[in-house]
């Protein structure tokens, strides 16, 4: 069973797909949105969980440090809400707490990419270590 794994922000989605016995992450694509004109990026997304048959979305829940939820929160949740109703699939959440970060220090160190080409690629990976983080935790779709 394949899971997607997205990391919402107000300008983009990144996108990864675990491979098909659900225990690795691997990243699929930036997909860009625009919240003010209400494009959320749905008809790509929807192409992906067709293509890859996907048959659940874990959606990063960025919580503040202590713990509380803020207006990117509640955006994640909105999303969730509209990834359930638009293609009828389960979602769950995982706390992405210094998920960007992780994504940023592992293309500095570790593959030595300038600012400009991590700024094309670091949604996708903080999706991936998102999905990451949520199988390791979890082995499958908690809802």
């Amino acid at each position: 069973m394949r899971i997607l794994g997205l990391d919402v922000g107000s300008r983009t989605v990144g996108v990864a797909v675990s491979d098909p016995m659900g225990w690795t992450a691997q990243g699929v694509e930036i997909i860009r949105i625009n919240e003010d004109e209400a494009e959320f990026g749905l008809e790509r997304l929807g192409e992906i969980i067709k293509a890859k048959q996907v048959k659940g979305v874990v959606l990063g829940l960025p919580k503040n440090m202590n713990n509380s939820e803020g207006p990117r929160a509640e955006a994640a949740r909105r999303y969730a809400k509209m990834v359930e109703e638009t293609f009828g699939l389960p979602t769950d959440f995982q706390d992405e707490r210094l998920t960007t970060v992780q994504a940023e220090r592992m293309l500095i160190e570790e593959a030595d990419i300038s600012r400009k080409k991590r700024k094309q690629v670091i949604d996708k990976i903080a999706a991936e270590f998102i999905l990451q983080n949520y199988l390791d935790a979890n082995g499958k779709l908690a809802k």
